[in-house]
């Protein structure tokens, strides 16, 4: 057991070590809430395509899949006797 304490603004800091343990960093979103008098705080586990949000801003990948498309299509049409 590890001890913490509430800040003037309302802030709790979590010990590196349980950080570390539980894979937490910046910008880990948590679901709170109240049981049984305890205050229970559950990571919330993005989706991997949430976890991608935003990371490749200038890629646009879906021309690049109709390219390859095309490209498996004239491959398939070329090779058709």
């Amino acid at each position: 057991m590890m001890l913490t304490k509430l800040s003037s603004k309302g802030q709790l800091v979590i010990p590196k070590a349980i950080r570390q343990a539980l894979g937490l960093r910046t910008g880990t979103q948590f679901h709170i809430r109240v049981t049984e008098g305890r205050i229970l705080l559950e990571p919330i586990t993005p989706s991997p395509i949430a976890a991608l949000y935003g990371k490749y801003p200038d890629a646009d990948f879906l021309t690049d899949l109709e390219a390859e498309h095309r490209r498996e299509i004239e491959h398939e049409e070329a090779v058709r006797p």
